[in-house]
Order: C-alpha cells, then structure tokens, then sequence
C-alpha cells in the first residue's frame, strides 16, 4: 500500500516542500530511503521505529520503501521523522488514509515524543496542506506565518489518537505580547568622545556603517556595544525575517516567538568564512552575517581577522543578501546589516611615532589586512583617543533613550521615502531625495577631481549628509557644511602608524 505525508526540508534558511511517499508490499523486512537524504535523515529509520513500538503501535515486518521527493533536491534534518512515521503507519492500515489537507514535520524520540527542530518558521511556511502538525516547542514560531492552521503535538501517540479516533486537536499556546526588553548599556556611560558619539548616532540613524580606530581602552567596543540601544524596533516585517533566520540557524527565540529588537552579533575574529558569511559542507547555512539582518554586526579586532574572510563581506555589504554555492544547491540568505568594526592602529596598538614599538614593515603589513575595497565599502571612519582626566572623571553624556528619539525620527523620515534608512538611497532617489546646493556641488567636484571619492564613495558621502541634514532639521537640499562633514568622516584614520 502507499502513502503520501506532505512536508519541508529546510535550504538554507528557505523551507521547500517535500512529498514523503512510502510504500509497504511483501517481501523481505527492510527499510530503505531515497530521495537524496542526509545522514541525520537516513537515520530516521532507528527514530521512527522504536517511536512507534514505544507509542503502543505496530511495526510492520515488511518491506518498507520512503522515497522524498523531489527526489533532485536534498534532505537535511531529522524533521521528516513524523510524516514518515504517519506514512508507515497509513500505508501499514493502522491509520486511515490521510488527504493532502494533512502536512507535518518534527523529529521522534525513542519514547515517541515529537521534538523540535532548526526553522520551524521556514519549514512551516513551505508546507502544503490544510493543516500543518508541528511539536508543541515550535507551535509559537508556527503560528506565526500559519495561524490557527497549526495543530501542536506533543508525542507520536497523539497524533495516532486524533486521526484514528477523532480526538481533538489540542491548540497552541498564543504567542506572548512582546520579548523582553532588550538590554544593553548606556551611551550615558561613554565618557568624553565627541566625536565618536557623532559617528554613532549618524549610523544609527542613518544605516552607515562604520570603522571606530584607536588604541586599547579607548572605547571602541564599549561604544560599538551601545548601537543597539539607539535603534528602533523592528518593522513587522522585519521580525519575521530576522525569526526565521534565527529559527533557521536553530538560535533561541523569544517567549512569543517572535523578535522585535534589531540583533546584534559578534563573531570572534578567529571565525571562518562559513561562519560569518554562511556555508559548510553540503548544505548551506546562515552565518553571522545573515543572523544580524536588521541589526548590528560588530568586528571586534578588525585586523586580526583573516583577510580572505573580511574580502568576502564586499558583496553582502553591497548588495544586502549573499548567495552560498555548495555542493547541495545554492542559498540566497539576508545579509541587510549594519556593520560596526573596531581595530588597532597598529600590532601594539600605539600607532604613534614615539610610543609605537612595531618596525614600519610590521605596521605596513598590518595596515594591508584590511584591503581597500573594504574601506571603501565603510561610510564612517573616525580616529577614537583615550579620554582625557577631566573626561574619565567628568559628568555623564547624553543617554540612549534621548539619542534614540533622534534616530527614530530620522527613520520614520527615511520610510517616508521608501527606504528602511537613508544608507539604502540609490540613483534618482539621491536625485530627489539629496539634491545638492550649488556650494555643495563644488566641495564634491573638488573632493572627486583630488581623487579623495570613488564612484561608490560619491553615493556614499551624499546619504551620510543626508542624514547629518535630517538630524539638524530635514532640510530639502544638502549643504556645503552637511557634506564637508561626511567627507571628514570618510577620511581614512592612520592605519599601520606613521611608518605605513
């Protein structure tokens, strides 16, 4: 006899659908899968059966044969278990025959408990059916994108008792109002830095990204680690890409299900490629740069992380999404982050022409770690020194809650635009959104004739005074002093020391 389960396999942080057929006929007992499956899914064989015999069915003592089809597209995971379970036992005439209105995925334990699994967000968005079966754990993230069209269920036993004997199907719980609110330092607790709290706060509101330079105990991190503070939650949209991103890459997730602060990643500067940007053997998987979608990605020690690894955040950078090719597909993933670094001027982080103690070839080396189509890529750069005494010692600064008040207007200008923040301003939209006054024209022309500007770094510098224009007081054309300002903030710091 055979069966047919409807359910999802998840690529990358996409789910696709899957059809789970199996087939039961005479023969010498065995169990077989095909369909290109991984190993946690050949696996199942074990999971299913002992799950059935621990829930008091019956394990058919003949030729089993499940085949997931599409049968060109891989299998990863070990969420098919309970449609294959429901497949085994349909086709063995223990469970009635079940329409394409039933699709189902989760994992089975030996004692035929139905566990959760990586992108529950994804996998049920790319289920068909009328109803989607999904353990109980992951009902909350289901139902976000099914409804009340997701059924929870806790063990193997259940789901036999409600399609046998037409129990009920328990409902899952309602997601919670809100996460908890998101807690991060003040920006009140930065002392002195004018001019690095300047450049954060035209990030923030602005979506540039950003390199803070300067030697140890200056603040680059303690600053970097209050960004996330003086952003606004995230648009509705934007929570449920940045959850299933998160669900995908199996991170733990809000009480509701749902996130609604930006994230903020840091990655340590010993990670690889396939960690940050995304990848592994076989299938592809988000890294860190898809899990800060709509947040903050922080590069702690920027010239300490391998060249080859920050070279491949050029395109994302650029575009906002990176696509991973390996040898099971290929995976287009959101990468639309706000990028935060911090590094040393040089190996002993002195940088200066008495204090310094590394020889010019090692600073000249370190400098070339980052390369310049990276720099280029980055809208605000700014030199961080030790504070003075009187600045240690000084008053407290302005705190997060009011610099955000300014950031939040500065967005909902940038979404009156259509844009989720100036940094996304491209083309014509620069043309109507960032005109520039004749003065302002003329301090550009002279920066691109003095080859200080690239073409990039010409759209670039015109959104970052766009948003200097925006905080002071939305005007509707740049001004010379908006963009004299950007330009300032795109000037490279000394990197390498005086010897570079």
């Amino acid at each position: 006899m055979l069966a047919t389960i409807s359910s999802a396999t998840l690529t990358g942080v996409d789910g696709r659908p899957v059809r789970v057929e199996v087939h039961v006929s005479d023969g010498l007992p065995g169990f077989s899968i095909v369909g290109l499956p991984d190993a946690s899914c050949r696996e199942a064989r074990d999971r299913v059966r002992a799950a059935m015999v621990s829930s008091g069915l019956s394990w058919p003592m003949k030729r089993i044969t499940v085949n997931l089809a599409p049968g060109g597209v891989p299998k990863a995971g070990s969420g098919l278990d309970l449609p294959i379970a429901l497949g085994v036992l349909t086709a063995s005439g223990q469970l009635p025959v079940i329409d394409d209105g039933i699709a189902a995925f989760g994992e089975l334990g030996l004692d035929g408990s139905v566990r959760r699994v990586p992108g529950a967000v994804s996998l049920t968005a790319a289920c068909e059916g009328r109803f989607v079966l999904v353990p109980a754990g992951d009902a909350a993230v289901a139902s976000l994108v099914h409804g009340e069209t997701v059924r929870a269920v806790g063990c193997l036993e259940d789901v036999a008792n409600s399609l046998l004997n037409g129990e009920p199907w328990p409902d899952p719980e309602p997601p919670t109002e809100a996460a908890p609110a998101l807690v991060v330092g003040d920006l009140a607790d930065v002392r002195g830095q004018p001019m690095a709290r300047a450049a954060l706060e035209y990030a923030a509101a602005g979506g540039h990204h950003l390199l803070l330079v300067g030697p140890p105990g200056a603040g680059k991190t303690m600053l970097a680690r209050r960004l996330p503070g003086l952003l606004p939650q995230l648009e509705p949209d934007e929570s449920l890409e940045v959850t299933k991103v998160h669900s995908a890459s199996g991170l733990a997730l809000p009480a509701g299900g749902l996130i609604v602060h930006a994230p903020f990643r840091a990655p340590h500067h010993s990670s690889t490629m396939a960690s940050l940007v995304g990848g592994g053997t076989g299938q592809a998987r988000p890294g860190e740069l898809s899990r800060a979608t709509c947040g903050v990605l922080f590069l702690d020690e920027l010239g300490e992380f391998a060249p080859s690894v920050l070279d491949a955040l050029r395109q994302p950078l650029e575009e906002g999404v990176v696509r991973v090719a390996r040898s099971g597909g290929m995976a287009s993933q959101p990468a639309r982050v706000l990028l935060v670094a911090a590094m040393n001027p040089c190996p002993c982080g002195e940088g200066g022409e008495t204090t310094c103690r590394c020889p010019a070839a090692v600073r000249s080396r370190y400098a070339r770690r980052v390369s310049g189509p990276l720099l280029d890529r980055l809208d605000l750069m700014v030199h961080v020194e030790r504070p003075g005494p009187l600045d240690v010692l000084g008053p407290p600064g302005e705190s997060s809650a009011e610099v955000a008040k300014r950031v939040a207007k500065v967005r909902a200008v940038a979404r009156d635009r259509g844009v989720r923040c100036n940094a996304e301003l491209q083309g014509d939209e620069l043309d109507q959104w960032a005109p520039l006054e004749p003065e302002a024209k003329a301090v550009l022309h002279r920066a691109l004739e003095a080859g200080q500007l690239s073409g990039r770094g010409l759209r670039r510098v015109r959104c970052v005074a766009r948003t200097i224009r925006d905080l002071d007081d939305v005007g509707p054309a740049l001004r010379a002093s908006d963009v004299n300002a950007a330009l300032s903030l795109r000037a490279r710091p000394p990197l390498g020391g005086s010897g570079a």
